[in-house]
């Protein structure tokens, strides 16, 4: 779990001079100002739009104004950071919403959330290593022309009937034709 200090800002994960302009990683700013969406764009390494956008979604808390302008406490760009954290982690937005929430209330439902999201995982996990396989076996197989393979076509036949890749790839290695 994430924890938002106010009185913590986010150091440059990518080295560099913490004082540049041109970084797009995040940095610190020792004087504790109010940051520009300009400024926590690129401390956190987001195009302003997404800054606007994450605050839209409710994501971000809504900024002081000041002359029209949105100032963000330094610790947004922690708060920016955790929501690319969570999306690297497969979380959609609406997702990181119900996680940011549930964080502030009960670990129960952050525990829900993170295990389905798991089980997501695992889920194309599974689908992506059958697609591998399938993909390998292809490359393996003696026939000039794929189509004409029986094994590609025991396949096709079990896709037809509704079987997702992994069974399909599983009934074509039960069904394997000698030679083929």
């Amino acid at each position: 779990m994430v924890r938002l200090a106010d009185d913590v800002a986010v150091q440059g994960a990518r080295g560099g001079d913490p004082g540049s302009c041109h970084s797009s990683a995040p940095e610190v700013n020792p004087s504790g100002d109010l940051l520009t969406i300009g400024e926590l764009a690129r401390r956190a390494g987001v195009a302003t739009s997404a800054v606007r956008y994450y605050e839209e979604l409710g994501l971000l808390p809504a900024p002081a104004r000041v002359s029209g302008q949105r100032r963000y406490p330094e610790s947004a760009a922690r708060l920016v950071a955790a929501i690319l954290l969570y999306s690297d982690a497969g979380f959609t937005l609406a997702e990181q919403k119900a996680l940011l929430a549930s964080s502030k209330r009960e670990s129960g439902e952050w525990s829900r959330l993170a295990r389905r999201k798991l089980a997501e995982l695992d889920e194309q996990i599974a689908k992506a290593q059958a697609a591998r396989e399938a993909i390998s076996h292809g490359l393996r197989c003696p026939h000039e022309d794929i189509t004409q393979c029986p094994n590609f076509n025991a396949g096709v036949t079990a896709r037809l009937a509704g079987q997702p890749l992994a069974r399909s790839h599983q009934q074509l290695h039960d069904s394997r034709v000698p030679g083929a």
